[in-house]
Protein backbone atom coordinates (compact mmCIF):
# COMPACT_ATOMS: atom_id res chain seq x y z
CA UNK A 1 0.00 0.00 0.00
CA UNK A 2 1.29 3.34 -0.67
CA UNK A 3 1.02 6.22 1.89
CA UNK A 4 0.60 10.14 1.67
CA UNK A 5 2.37 12.49 3.77
CA UNK A 6 -1.31 13.08 5.30
CA UNK A 7 -1.91 9.78 5.49
CA UNK A 8 1.47 9.12 7.34
CA UNK A 9 0.73 12.15 9.74
CA UNK A 10 -3.25 11.25 10.75
CA UNK A 11 -1.45 7.82 11.66
CA UNK A 12 1.21 9.47 13.63
CA UNK A 13 -1.22 11.70 15.17
CA UNK A 14 -3.29 9.16 16.28
CA UNK A 15 -0.64 6.90 17.74
CA UNK A 16 1.06 10.41 19.52
CA UNK A 17 -2.51 10.96 21.01
CA UNK A 18 -2.42 6.92 22.87
CA UNK A 19 1.00 8.28 24.58
CA UNK A 20 0.62 11.66 25.30
CA UNK A 21 3.20 12.86 22.95
CA UNK A 22 3.91 16.82 23.21
CA UNK A 23 3.21 18.11 19.88
CA UNK A 24 6.89 19.61 19.78
CA UNK A 25 8.29 16.18 19.74
CA UNK A 26 6.75 14.90 16.69
CA UNK A 27 8.32 14.87 13.36
CA UNK A 28 7.50 17.59 10.03
CA UNK A 29 5.59 16.17 7.10
CA UNK A 30 7.20 17.81 3.91
CA UNK A 31 8.55 20.77 4.93
CA UNK A 32 12.61 20.43 6.53
CA UNK A 33 13.26 23.27 8.90
CA UNK A 34 16.83 22.72 8.99
CA UNK A 35 17.09 23.01 12.42
CA UNK A 36 17.25 19.00 13.36
CA UNK A 37 14.03 18.51 13.91
CA UNK A 38 12.98 15.29 11.80
CA UNK A 39 10.73 15.62 8.98
CA UNK A 40 8.99 12.83 6.22
CA UNK A 41 8.88 13.13 2.99
CA UNK A 42 7.23 10.71 0.54
CA UNK A 43 8.63 10.36 -3.12
CA UNK A 44 6.54 10.48 -6.26
CA UNK A 45 6.78 6.19 -6.12
CA UNK A 46 5.53 6.05 -2.63
CA UNK A 47 8.59 5.37 -0.68
CA UNK A 48 8.95 7.37 2.90
CA UNK A 49 12.12 9.26 4.37
CA UNK A 50 12.81 9.54 7.37
CA UNK A 51 14.98 12.74 7.50
CA UNK A 52 17.03 15.01 9.92
CA UNK A 53 19.20 17.61 8.54
CA UNK A 54 20.41 20.93 10.49
CA UNK A 55 22.10 23.83 9.02
CA UNK A 56 21.95 22.77 5.23
CA UNK A 57 23.46 19.27 5.65
CA UNK A 58 21.67 15.96 6.11
CA UNK A 59 22.73 14.20 9.02
CA UNK A 60 20.60 11.07 8.75
CA UNK A 61 18.24 10.01 5.81
CA UNK A 62 16.34 6.48 6.05
CA UNK A 63 14.01 5.12 3.88
CA UNK A 64 11.77 2.06 3.25
CA UNK A 65 8.19 1.36 1.91
CA UNK A 66 6.98 -0.37 5.15
CA UNK A 67 4.95 2.07 7.18
CA UNK A 68 5.53 0.50 9.65
CA UNK A 69 9.70 0.30 9.96
CA UNK A 70 8.98 4.39 9.20
CA UNK A 71 6.32 4.56 12.27
CA UNK A 72 9.13 2.96 14.35
CA UNK A 73 11.81 5.22 13.02
CA UNK A 74 9.13 8.31 14.29
CA UNK A 75 8.09 6.77 17.69
CA UNK A 76 12.27 5.50 18.68
CA UNK A 77 12.83 8.95 18.58
CA UNK A 78 9.83 10.73 20.09
CA UNK A 79 9.87 8.01 22.94
CA UNK A 80 13.69 8.68 23.46
CA UNK A 81 12.85 11.98 23.82
CA UNK A 82 9.97 11.63 26.39
CA UNK A 83 11.67 8.63 28.28
CA UNK A 84 15.10 11.53 28.64
CA UNK A 85 12.73 14.25 30.11
CA UNK A 86 10.77 11.40 32.23
CA UNK A 87 14.36 10.33 33.38
CA UNK A 88 15.97 14.07 34.31
CA UNK A 89 12.40 14.96 36.19
CA UNK A 90 12.76 11.86 38.14
CA UNK A 91 16.94 11.42 38.11
CA UNK A 92 18.05 9.23 41.08
CA UNK A 93 21.80 10.06 42.11
CA UNK A 94 23.38 6.72 41.82
CA UNK A 95 21.66 4.65 39.18
CA UNK A 96 22.66 4.99 35.76
CA UNK A 97 20.36 7.42 34.09
CA UNK A 98 19.69 4.96 31.06
CA UNK A 99 18.43 2.56 33.77
CA UNK A 100 15.30 4.62 33.87
CA UNK A 101 15.09 6.14 30.21
CA UNK A 102 15.40 2.49 28.83
CA UNK A 103 12.64 1.01 31.18
CA UNK A 104 10.36 4.22 29.71
CA UNK A 105 11.21 4.23 26.50
CA UNK A 106 10.42 0.45 26.62
CA UNK A 107 7.17 1.02 28.42
CA UNK A 108 6.09 3.95 25.94
CA UNK A 109 6.96 1.61 22.70
CA UNK A 110 4.95 -1.22 23.96
CA UNK A 111 1.85 0.84 24.50
CA UNK A 112 1.69 1.82 20.86
CA UNK A 113 3.40 -1.45 19.43
CA UNK A 114 4.69 -4.40 21.35
CA UNK A 115 6.65 -5.24 18.17
CA UNK A 116 8.78 -2.19 18.27
CA UNK A 117 9.27 -2.00 22.08
CA UNK A 118 10.88 -5.68 21.30
CA UNK A 119 13.10 -3.97 18.99
CA UNK A 120 14.03 -1.28 21.63
CA UNK A 121 14.52 -3.90 24.02
CA UNK A 122 17.02 -5.47 21.77
CA UNK A 123 18.91 -2.30 20.93
CA UNK A 124 19.03 -1.16 24.71
CA UNK A 125 20.93 -4.74 25.18
CA UNK A 126 23.11 -3.95 22.92
CA UNK A 127 24.40 -0.93 23.69
CA UNK A 128 24.81 -1.84 27.11
CA UNK A 129 27.06 -5.05 25.76
CA UNK A 130 29.64 -2.27 24.84
CA UNK A 131 28.74 0.38 27.64
CA UNK A 132 27.31 -1.27 30.60
CA UNK A 133 25.29 0.17 33.24
CA UNK A 134 27.53 2.51 35.88
CA UNK A 135 25.59 3.49 38.21
CA UNK A 136 27.97 5.62 40.02
CA UNK A 137 29.18 7.84 36.73
CA UNK A 138 26.63 10.85 38.10
CA UNK A 139 28.17 11.17 41.03
CA UNK A 140 32.23 10.76 39.92
CA UNK A 141 31.08 13.31 37.27
CA UNK A 142 29.72 15.49 40.08
CA UNK A 143 33.36 14.62 42.03
CA UNK A 144 35.14 15.74 39.41
CA UNK A 145 33.49 18.84 39.12
CA UNK A 146 34.25 19.92 42.20
CA UNK A 147 37.66 18.45 41.59
CA UNK A 148 38.38 20.50 38.38
CA UNK A 149 37.58 23.65 40.74
CA UNK A 150 40.11 23.08 43.36
CA UNK A 151 43.05 22.88 40.69
CA UNK A 152 43.86 19.51 40.27
CA UNK A 153 45.53 17.87 37.32
CA UNK A 154 43.35 15.37 35.48
CA UNK A 155 45.02 12.50 35.95
CA UNK A 156 44.98 13.30 39.73
CA UNK A 157 41.12 14.31 39.22
CA UNK A 158 40.37 10.72 37.78
CA UNK A 159 42.25 8.60 40.36
CA UNK A 160 40.63 9.95 43.33
CA UNK A 161 37.27 10.11 41.85
CA UNK A 162 37.47 6.40 40.63
CA UNK A 163 39.12 5.81 44.10
CA UNK A 164 35.85 7.63 45.69
CA UNK A 165 32.89 6.02 43.20
CA UNK A 166 34.40 2.61 40.80
CA UNK A 167 33.02 1.61 37.86
CA UNK A 168 30.80 -1.52 38.20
Amino acid sequence: MTYSLNDIEEIVTELALKIHVPLNLLPSFGNQKWDAHPYIEVDNLGYMFYIISERGQEYERKGTNNIDDLLYWIFANVTFAMASDYELKNRIADKDSRRMMFQKQEELLGQLNDSWRQKENARHHSILESHPFDDLAGLRATYCGQLRQQGLSEPEIYKLAYEKYPAN
